[in-house]
Formats: C-alpha cells, structure tokens, sequence
C-alpha cells in the first residue's frame, strides 16, 4: 500500500467514524443545540486526526494496523465475541448520555463538561504515548512475526497502558456530555477491557518470546499499585 492510498484510506476511515459519532450524539439528544455535544466531538475529532496525520508521516505501517479493526478482523474467536460486546457499549456509552440531555436526566454544572473534555483528552494523550512507544500496537490481538516485548516508556508502569488510556478517555465520554447516569456504562465497559486483556495475555504469553518474563517484572495491567 503507498503512502497516498494509506492516507487516503485513513481519512475516509476517520470521516466515517466521526459522521457515526455525530449521529451517535446529535440523533438521540434531538437537537442540534447540544454545546457539549459538539465540544465533545471537536476535542475528539482534533485529537484523532492529529495522531493520524502524526503517525501517517513517521510510522506508516502503525496506521496500517490500526486500519484493521472490529470483531470480523480478529483471529481469535473468544476476542470476536469481546470486540462485538465491546463496540455495543461504546455506542451505548454516547448514546444514552445524549438521550439524558434530551429528556433532562442529569444536572451537572458545567465544570463538569469541561473535566470530561479534559479527561478525554488525557486519555487520548495516553494512547498516543504508547503507539510512539510500541509500533506494533494493533487494533486486533496478533503477534507479528518481527514483534517484540515492550518495556519501556508506559509499559514500565503497567503491561496495559492503552487500555489504561481509553479507560481514562471513554470515563469522560458522559461527563463530557453532561450525564452522571452515563457513568454507570463504564463499569460494564471496565469488565469488558478487563476481559479482553485478560484473554490478550493468554495468548501473548504462548505467542510472544518474552512476554511472561515481562508480566513478572512489570506486575500491575492497568492501574500502577492497585490492578
């Protein structure tokens, strides 16, 4: 694949998803006039396409394994069932809190809003340190054949930093959009990750040289001194 067609599949990629998350915001709230929907999706959508385009020029082939995603294109079958359970909570999580701005569910002062931004952001920061750490951070579990452990940078602290992040970024999702009942979301949407780096250990520690090695020196998945 060139670097044109790359980027060009990328950014289509991007709009689409981002055309999604809109309707996701806007059609069940019933209202354009939702300011924290539409902050909530420039935050998002700024953040996203800076580490694209960011990635695009310095590692391609990261982009290139970020392209392949959801549960047809994972390998494992117990991993196709978590992506599917997964992506449904994700869509519940900003979903439903635009429905409780519709029908006046919650009333969280807007400071609020504006940590649940700041959240996101954070949790998106994270991401982005650990594909500059470890290019072989896919979207789907595998082992590549040039793969190998990662110890370094947010790995040092906990073996699962990207999910640590998106930990982060999803808890913002209903703050962002004005909702405390949405936060009830995150704890199904917890046990999933939990699930999926739970089975996504299993199989690195058959599949990739090192890895168990790495799990006893680098003892906690997702929250240094707790988990």
């Amino acid at each position: 694949m060139t670097d044109t067609s790359l980027a060009k599949q990328a950014f289509e990629g991007l709009a689409k998803f981002l055309i999604a998350l809109a309707a996701l915001v806007f059609v069940p709230a019933w209202s354009l006039r939702y300011w924290q929907g539409w902050l909530f999706l420039l935050v998002f959508a700024t953040a996203v396409t800076l580490i694209t385009v960011h990635f695009l020029r310095t590692d391609p082939a990261l982009i290139a394994r970020r392209l392949r995603v959801g549960p047809a294109a994972e390998k494992e079958t117990s991993q196709k069932r978590i992506q599917a359970f997964a992506s449904f909570l994700f869509v519940a999580l900003v979903a439903f809190p635009a429905l409780d701005h519709r029908f006046n569910w919650s009333n969280l002062p807007p400071y609020l809003f504006l940590l649940g931004d700041g959240l996101i952001a954070l949790g998106l920061l994270i991401v982005f340190l650990v594909f500059r750490e470890n290019s072989f951070t896919s979207a789907i579990v595998e082992v590549n054949e040039e793969q190998r452990v990662i110890s370094t940078g947010p790995y040092r602290f906990v073996r699962h930093p990207m999910y640590a992040g998106s930990l982060i970024f999803m808890a913002g999702i209903p703050i962002a959009l004005g909702s405390s009942w949405g936060l009830l979301l995150c704890i199904p949407m917890a046990a999933t990750l939990i699930w999926r780096l739970v089975e996504e250990e299993r199989y690195l520690s058959l599949k990739l040289p090192g890895y168990s090695a790495y799990r006893t020196q680098t003892r906690f998945r997702l929250i240094p001194g707790v988990y």
